[in-house]
């Protein structure tokens, strides 16, 4: 499954990430950048899920996560985020950071799993296509 499709199923799911659809797909591949784009294969070629690392000038990155639901679960966020920490300390960054819903308890699960902390709630932070206003956690690692 292609890079693009991933993120818009992940979209349609409506409670992962702060994009919901519709997407449009061939304009996110569009715009994608490959500096700091992990991604994760399985046997067979398919595409299971992307990490990105968007490095800002002041020596951290933000961190943003899709994976299939299907591979949700199966230590593909584990891979994913373990290449990221290593491809961020290779490049002599000195902080990761993102963020999550809070109902979203198994991506929080495994972020403190690889040491990222709470660093505070922004709330209401993000109106959704049903008017809903929805809360986010910033966590962050030191590397």
């Amino acid at each position: 499954m292609p890079l693009a499709l991933i993120f818009a199923a992940v979209a349609d799911e409506r409670d992962g990430i702060a994009t919901e659809p519709p997407v449009d797909v061939e304009a996110r591949a569009a715009g994608w950048t490959l500096e700091g784009t992990l991604v994760a294969v399985v046997e067979g070629g398919e595409l299971v899920g992307s990490i990105h690392v968007e490095r800002s000038r002041h020596g951290f990155a933000d961190v943003g996560m899709a994976i299939a639901r299907d591979w949700r679960g199966r230590g593909v966020g584990s891979a994913l985020l373990a290449a990221a920490i290593e491809w961020a300390r290779e490049r002599g960054l000195h902080k990761l950071s993102l963020s999550v819903f809070p109902h979203n308890a198994a991506a929080i699960a495994l972020y403190k799993k690889f040491g990222f902390v709470e660093e505070g709630r922004r709330v209401k932070q993000l109106r959704r296509s049903s008017g809903e206003l929805w809360d986010v956690v910033d966590m962050g690692l030191l590397l």
